[in-house]
């Protein structure tokens, strides 16, 4: 087999790509299988308190979820505000349902004027997020809901209760939200009250809805329904064409939620079993977790849950129970990738910046990656200087390809050179390229961090976010630049078709990358120059 150090490079650099770039990109990850618009099943008889949707699921006009075939009408109740240095929340008395949810700490967009992101907003008031559902019936549209506690600004180390009843029949339901200055979690506590004299069955629902939480979508950021279940499987929807019909997972549940790359809108279940469902209706994302309740003659159920509304930070996630922490996902690499970020943030602490923060990290992996980047060169030039003869071996055989790959093993043989040595180390390379992807993809810490904010010498706005496309599309041009000079220095093996072929690859990647995150590009540029300068001192010792 005839393999130079053109065709091995050619190799390494398109399964590199088709990884990277087109994998992630072009063609979206495979989705987990999810069960559809199943009808859950009664074990029990149930005693109707409410007006009874029984079987019918999220895909069903008759279902709660079609407001627009519902009998119910919300029902306003006052609002009341809490104020932490985190975020500030309104939550409507009428069933403790949150009418709008607004980060401090974070911004929509990187203008000094803009407003707060929104990780919960008035549009999706109606369909009850940290509502209760009873039998499948929003108990915030037909119950009347009394309450106790008042608006308040609490500090770091404060924390606020407030209590919300109301009465169904013979059901008596007590939530108390507590809210906490330090942390972006609510605590619920849930007293479910039976006064009859028989037993009562019913199915316990909790509520989420949240609209897009970027003002721009991309494809690098979906929104998409999570669920993290017992069996410790994170389970990912971001296809509208599913959501929109309804999906359902009828297996126990760690927790369940709505996310993009960088905030989480999620409910934890502390005890009981929970399935969950999810659906994407005139622009609203919605989940829902159900459990079966059976609850004795003058008896109560008390249940415990945690609700997390806020960025996906490390730091927060890993206080709440079941694992949470999960959400912190970077795909089929994240083993690798977490290692990457937590450098990154290392990095950050002593220069401030995490375009530098980037760049230092990128020198270090270059540093770390050195013998296999050396072996690779080494094997290239190996195979450049056999070139002469193979090309004498290919005009002598050129009527026999046995005799042809038994001379060329031979000759490698002979000067103990392995054709596929230059090839091998580069794929190896190729996971640690795609977790830092991933990493500086998915990574919170760099939406809305600045590396060069304005143009040198000019006003104009620059790289002011690592986690958006280079407006000016300068750091894509110079990572083709940076590219193409790579290749110029790259042993040619005289294949004409080749060598157009090689310089063919970094116009195309330019204008893949126009659109890529500018803190992708920079990681990039300083990989490929990094590379120019060791292929140079490489040569330059062969020499």
């Amino acid at each position: 087999m005839d393999m130079n150090e053109n065709t091995r490079l050619m190799l390494a650099l398109g399964l590199t790509i088709v990884v990277l770039v087109i994998w992630n990109i072009l063609f979206p990850p495979a989705q987990n299988q999810l069960t559809q618009n199943s009808t859950r099943q009664k074990s029990a008889k149930q005693e109707s308190v409410l007006p009874s949707n029984k079987g019918n699921t999220w895909g069903q006009k008759a279902s709660y979820a079609e407001e627009e075939s519902s009998n119910f009408s919300f029902s306003k109740g006052e609002i009341l505000t809490i104020k932490t240095p985190l975020y500030t929340a309104y939550v409507n008395t009428q069933g403790g349902i949150l009418e709008e949810y607004e980060l401090t700490r974070y911004k929509a967009t990187i203008d000094s004027d803009s407003p707060n992101v929104k990780l919960v907003d008035k549009k999706v008031v109606a369909k009850g997020p940290l509502g209760i559902l009873w039998n499948y019936n929003p108990t915030w549209k037909f119950a009347k809901w009394e309450y106790v506690g008042e608006s308040k600004k609490i500090k770091n180390n404060e924390k606020l209760e407030l209590t919300f009843k109301t009465k169904l029949d013979t059901i008596t339901i007590v939530k108390t939200l507590t809210f906490y200055g330090n942390h972006y979690k609510i605590d619920e506590d849930l007293s479910i009250l039976n006064t009859s004299d028989h037993p009562v069955t019913g199915i316990l629902g909790l509520t989420l809805a949240t609209t897009p939480m970027e003002n721009e979508q991309s494809r690098f950021n979906k929104v998409q329904i999570v669920y993290y279940t017992k069996d410790k499987d994170l389970k990912k929807e971001s296809s509208e064409k599913k959501l929109k019909t309804g999906i359902e997972f009828k297996q126990p549940i760690n927790w369940a939620g709505i996310e993009d790359n960088y905030f989480l809108v999620s409910v934890v279940p502390l005890n009981g079993e929970y399935a969950v469902k999810g659906k994407l209706e005139h622009g609203i994302y919605r989940v829902a977790v159900e459990s079966e309740l059976n609850i004795p003659q003058n008896n109560k159920t008390s249940l415990k849950n945690i609700y997390y509304i806020g960025p996906k930070k490390e730091e927060y996630l890993k206080s709440v129970p079941n694992r949470l922490s999960a959400a912190i996902n970077y795909g089929w690499l994240d083993i690798l990738a977490k290692p990457l970020v937590k450098a990154l943030n290392f990095f950050y602490k002593y220069t401030g910046n995490y375009g530098i923060a980037i760049i230092i990290l990128t020198i270090v992996i270059k540093i770390i990656l050195w013998p296999l980047s050396h072996k690779s060169y080494k094997s290239m030039e190996q195979m450049k200087k056999l070139q002469p003869i193979l090309q004498q071996l290919k005009e002598k055989y050129k009527d026999d390809k046995q005799k042809l790959n038994e001379e060329m093993m031979r000759l490698y043989k002979t000067y103990k050179i392995n054709p596929a040595g230059g090839c091998v180390p580069m794929l190896l390379q190729i996971p640690v390229f795609i977790a830092l992807y991933e990493a500086l993809l998915g990574a919170i810490e760099l939406r809305h961090s600045p590396f060069i904010v304005h143009l040198p010498f000019t006003d104009i706005i620059w790289l002011a976010d690592l986690s958006a496309k280079d407006p000016l599309y300068i750091t894509p041009i110079l990572m083709g630049i940076t590219m193409f000079i790579q290749q110029k220095m790259t042993p040619s093996s005289g294949d004409p078709t080749q060598a157009k072929l090689m310089l063919i690859m970094p116009v195309f990647l330019t204008f893949l990358f126009l659109n890529f995150p500018s803190g992708l590009v920079v990681y990039f540029i300083t990989n490929n120059v990094l590379s120019i300068i060791q292929q140079w001192w490489l040569l330059k010792n062969n020499k």
